[in-house]
């Protein structure tokens, strides 16, 4: 594993134990067995490692949505793209937790992080927004991508909750899935 990856993996740990406030370069840099100085050759410090984490997390959830090349999505795709989603929110707690804002209140994310929050919700619009009829506009496609958002970002919230989740029994995905499933059948009657 490289220097860099190590940073990370450190700084997502710290991140799941104590939020923003559990992060500082002394504290990764003891997790992450590193000195100081080698996190800063690496980062700017803290902003740069929470800037890379904000923008890892950005990207998995867009490259988990991006299942539709060109053309109209399917049901099945957009469930898909939904389940990607889903997938990131539950195997990478600590970056899904930093780019929907359990920060600390001193960060603020680089125009390079803006750029990949702007693209991954991009990406769910172009996918919700092909299902929709041709005839439909690009605010329906908008808040279809929303509504969608809605749907799966607060059903992994819930889910992160642990108080609420120690029933094995309870599926998050497929109880989100199936109101998303809901939600693109009242769409298009």
């Amino acid at each position: 594993m490289d220097s860099r990856t190590k940073i990370l993996n450190a700084a997502s740990e710290l991140f799941l134990e104590g939020g923003g406030a559990g992060l500082s370069v002394r504290a990764i840099s003891k997790r992450a067995g590193m000195s100081t100085i080698g996190i800063y050759s690496h980062f700017q410090g803290k902003q740069g490692i929470l800037d890379a984490l904000y923008i890892e997390g950005f990207n998995m959830v867009r490259d988990a949505m991006d299942v539709v090349a060109e053309g109209k999505a399917s049901k099945a795709q957009v469930l898909e793209s939904c389940m990607g989603y889903l997938k990131v929110g539950e195997q990478n707690e600590a970056h899904y937790r930093l780019i929907f804002g359990e920060t600390d209140a001193g960060y603020e994310p680089s125009e390079e992080a803006i750029s990949a929050r702007t693209s991954a919700f991009s990406k769910l619009v172009r996918v919700a927004g092909s299902y929709l009829p041709d005839t439909s506009t690009s605010i329906e496609h908008r808040q279809i991508a929303l509504d969608l958002w809605a749907i799966v970002h607060g059903y992994v919230s819930i889910s992160h909750h642990a108080s609420l989740t120690h029933d094995p029994s309870v599926d998050w995905k497929a109880m989100a899935l199936r109101v998303v499933e809901i939600h693109l059948d009242a769409v298009m009657n």
